[in-house]
């Protein structure tokens, strides 16, 4: 059962300045076409330090140096000569990475990221990806051929027999590792102490979502599960803590699930980690822009502990492509980024945090466009509310994806003739909303031969034409078809601040499923 915090004697008027996180996965610099690096170019500090400077309308910059198993920076628990010379040489795997020819030059990411975020003025953070599977997706073939991908360590490839979640090479909650075994902690403490000790970041971030799954399904108490994980976050409280950086106690954060119903699961016990160390929270719905309650919620439990709102580059995906694991995705808007940012401060959030901001660049299959770049534009203006209170606004309810870690969500959800469907959206609409705006119904296959009424809040509807774009924005890739969309006229007036309630009811025609309902308001 959840459980409320006693006040927090560390709370003061300091930890509840409005701040913008900005997560920087690395990997983006080699996977998506920027301004700053050529295709063939290999990986530079140069490529770095532009990658941090462009987001440089973010407080925080989270640097995420690879995926937890590896690591990229000058380890003495694990060199890149460990790794890429002994460990691959002894298994015949001869071909480099141009990250793998970085660091055997030399090179540090994280002191890179320590010495440019000093020189422009904004706070070097390390986000450490505790039980990453990315890795897992190659462990099939690699078991087939009897040697590693170069992205497998040691630690892993010679204990994933022991330590492995589940049997099955090809799915990513069997590949990660439990975390029930000691070891298994003991491995990625020795990583983290050793940045904590070693650079002169100003803070860190646990990130629980890369990968989400840490124990088995049975076997560990509730109780078992809290306790490994709250006394292994109390021990990178004391490593951070224990420091010849000098400077102000460094900040401890955590990316945990939003949706919170899954932290008993995972062993995440939000007032006991805050009595642990945590100085801020993170939710984050993984891979998409959410818009929910789920601040008001984590609020309860640790009101005094500054909360803030993931946002990512994607609020729906498709169908994959036919032959390829790739899946379209709808981008997320400037507005919607302003509305969930003001949606989160409703709730009491002190901030928002960017993820995979940067994949609106073209990466992995052209089918995934038209690209753009990203709206780096919209980072200075996430934690000015007064700016925001005065923009136009996009709700949304989405059916994001089937994602074990996202929850019960209200969408997608199959309309039957004559059988109303209720959702509950939450708005936190400013006096500068006058305008009527307007609610869209989107589905993923022909909808407009339908006859549907909708109430929000107990008022009728009046239905009106397609309109593709509300709101105008230059992201034009899975935006849909006109024939899988209803419009309605939305009064400004029917929308209240908290929870709003609209009912759906199909009148004529066979069954509908909807995977995004949209309300915008204009200025």
């Amino acid at each position: 059962m959840l459980r409320p915090a006693k006040n927090d004697a560390r709370a003061d008027d300091a930890r509840q300045e409005t701040l913008v996180l900005y997560g920087n996965d690395t990997t983006n610099i080699l996977s998506c076409a920027s301004p700053f690096r050529a295709p063939r170019d290999g990986f530079t500090d140069e490529h770095l330090r532009a990658s941090i400077s462009e987001a440089r309308g973010a407080d925080v910059h989270l640097l995420q140096p690879g995926l937890g198993w590896i690591p990229w920076w000058q380890s003495r628990v694990y060199s890149p000569a460990d790794h890429y010379v002994k460990f691959l040489g002894e298994h015949g795997v001869t071909k480099q990475s141009p990250i793998a020819r970085y660091l055997l030059a030399g090179g540090d990411m994280v002191q890179t990221l320590v010495e440019h975020c000093g020189r422009i003025g904004v706070q070097p953070f390390v986000s450490y990806r505790l039980n990453d599977a990315h890795h897992v997706r190659g462990l099939a073939q690699a078991l087939k051929d009897g040697r590693p991908t170069p992205d497998m360590s040691r630690h892993f490839w010679e204990n994933y027999a022991l330590y492995r979640l589940g049997p099955d090479p090809a799915d990513w909650d069997h590949g990660v590792f439990d975390w029930t075994i000691p070891e298994v902690r003991e491995h990625k403490a020795a990583l983290i102490r050793e940045l904590c000790e070693g650079y002169a970041i100003a803070g860190l971030e646990l990130d629980f979502l890369r990968h989400w799954r840490r124990f088995p399904r049975v076997g560990a108490t509730l109780e078992q599960r809290r306790a490994i994980t709250t006394d292994f976050v109390k021990r990178v409280r004391e490593a951070l803590d224990r420091t010849p950086h000098a400077g102000p106690r460094r900040t401890l954060c955590i990316r945990v699930p939003a949706q919170l119903d899954l932290h008993e699961e995972q062993g995440l016990d939000l007032p006991a980690l805050v009595a642990a160390g945590v100085d801020r929270v993170t939710l984050s719905w993984s891979y998409f822009t959410l818009q929910d309650d789920s601040v008001r919620r984590a609020k309860k439990l640790i009101p005094n502990t500054p909360v803030f709102v993931e946002m990512t580059h994607t609020t729906l995906t498709g169908k994959a492509f036919a032959g390829s694991g790739t899946q379209p995705y709808l981008r997320t808007t400037d507005e919607q980024f302003q509305t969930t940012a003001q949606l989160a401060y409703a709730q009491g959030a002190a901030g928002v945090s960017l993820f995979n901001f940067p994949y609106y660049r073209a990466h992995t299959s052209p089918r995934l466009g038209p690209f753009n770049e990203p709206p780096f534009h919209v980072l200075p203006k996430l934690k000015d509310r007064h700016f925001l209170a005065r923009q136009p606004q996009s709700y949304f309810l989405t059916a994001a994806r089937r994602e074990a870690v996202l929850g019960a969500q209200p969408l997608p959800a199959v309309l039957a003739r004559g059988e109303p469907h209720t959702f509950h959206l939450e708005m936190a609409p400013t006096p500068q909303h006058q305008r009527a705006g307007l609610l869209r119904l989107r589905s993923d296959g022909v909808i407009a031969d339908r006859e549907i009424e909708v109430r929000f809040n107990d008022v009728a509807l009046p239905k009106t034409a397609f309109v593709a774009q509300p709101l105008p924005h230059p992201y034009t890739a899975f935006l849909g078809e006109p024939e899988e969309f209803q419009c309605f006229l939305f009064p400004a007036a029917t929308a209240i601040a908290g929870t709003n309630r609209i009912e759906v009811k199909l009148t004529k025609g066979a069954r509908v499923r909807v995977i995004y309902l949209e309300v915008t308001l204009p200025i």
